[in-house]
């Protein structure tokens, strides 16, 4: 019988034989998260129930869990920004159709490129970087967290691609790589040439929209306002045996419009719009629109309780070093050109960080 092997180490090449090894033997990976306290730990185990963890020093120890079904690969906790988390399964034929659409799309060569995974592997963002290195043979260097001066000098030893979150893009000299992929949060207004905007969640496996349009079989659709994906890469349960696809279609919570082109725009979690005197504020739009003024390190957008408007619309922002924060007045000035009247921020709060979650996502439960 199939089983759940926890692997309770960081990205490193352990990790990836690991996960071969696991594999070869017919079993499904769970990576622990290594950043959990102990208290957290306990519960995500609990809640995957793996039936061997597997250490860094390469010891392992049994415990009670539950089988996986055959053909599952993996499965991987989501974020739980926005509930609790749960713990997606992906099978080897989603992983590996990931793998295809992802490295078509790219053009990867696997005699002329190099995959870096620096994003945790307990993500989906880092360990689909693993996966598909492992699937299409690519050459793989894995690191255990993100250094500017490791990946600058990876890149100098032949990197050439890499997955990265849109926070630490600054800290490197993009053009070092043949293509960058980003995603985790809003994108800047403006990217380096071989950056790649990409869409996608635990449960796709991976970004499956490239610069908003969706890779090779896979579909979209809106639904009252709400984005489906149908693709080969989705999961096939979460690991309480839970199906949330209908007819093959997975409502993602998030809103988004597709155009003539058939280019998707997403305008972030339908549970994080703020109604404000009954006109509906998307967040990413106002973020957006406050990064472009690039008078802030770090922006975001929430709604605080008005007695007037039901909400009042917040930007909560870190400065530049040594950039004065304009006053609300001058804020609005600068956003009316970009924002309808309703959109502009109400109020500003000045903070030193954002409160994030351990895949670097804002914290919007906490902010």
């Amino acid at each position: 019988m199939a089983e759940l092997v926890a692997l309770d180490m960081p990205g490193c090449p352990r990790f990836v034989d690991e996960l071969q090894h696991a594999w070869d033997a017919g079993n499904a990976v769970f990576p622990i998260d290594q950043r959990l306290p102990p208290a957290l730990r306990e519960e995500q185990l609990d809640l995957v129930a793996p039936s061997v963890i597997v250490g860094a020093d390469g010891s392992s120890h049994r415990r009670p869990g539950r089988p996986v079904e055959p053909g599952d690969a993996l499965v991987v906790t989501t974020s739980g920004t926005t509930g609790e988390p749960k713990a997606a399964v992906l099978t080897h034929d989603a992983v590996a159709a990931s793998a295809r659409i992802t490295s078509k799309a790219l053009a990867v060569d696997p005699d002329r490129d190099h995959w870096l995974c620096c994003l945790p592997v307990c993500d989906i963002g880092g360990l689909s970087v693993v996966t598909r290195a492992l699937r299409t043979e690519t050459p793989l260097t894995v690191h255990e967290r993100f250094e500017a001066d490791r990946v600058a000098a990876a890149a100098d030893a032949g990197v050439t691609l890499v997955s990265l979150v849109v926070a630490v893009l600054d800290r490197l000299d993009a053009s070092a790589f043949r293509r960058i992929l980003l995603g985790g949060s809003a994108m800047p207004p403006v990217l380096p040439p071989n950056a790649v905007a990409t869409y996608g969640m635990t449960e796709t496996g991976s970004g499956i929209v490239y610069d908003g349009y969706p890779l090779e079989g896979v579909e979209l659709r809106i639904v009252d306002g709400e984005i489906h994906v149908r693709s080969p890469t989705l999961l096939r349960a979460y690991r309480d045996g839970t199906d949330p696809t209908v007819d093959g279609w997975l409502p993602t919570g998030d809103g988004g419009a597709i155009d003539d082109e058939g280019r998707l725009t997403v305008t972030g979690r339908l549970c994080d719009v703020i109604v404000t005197g009954a006109e509906k504020v998307w967040p990413v739009q106002v973020e957006k629109a406050l990064a472009a003024l690039q008078l802030f390190r770090e922006v975001a957008v929430t709604g605080r309780p008005d007695p007037t408007w039901g909400h009042a619309v917040t930007a909560v922002v870190v400065p530049l070093p040594e950039q004065r924060v304009p006053g609300l007045a001058e804020l609005r000035e600068l956003l009316a050109p970009s924002l309808p009247r309703y959109a502009l921020p109400q109020a500003i709060e000045v903070r030193d960080a954002l409160p994030r979650t351990p895949a670097r996502k804002v914290d919007r439960a906490r902010l």
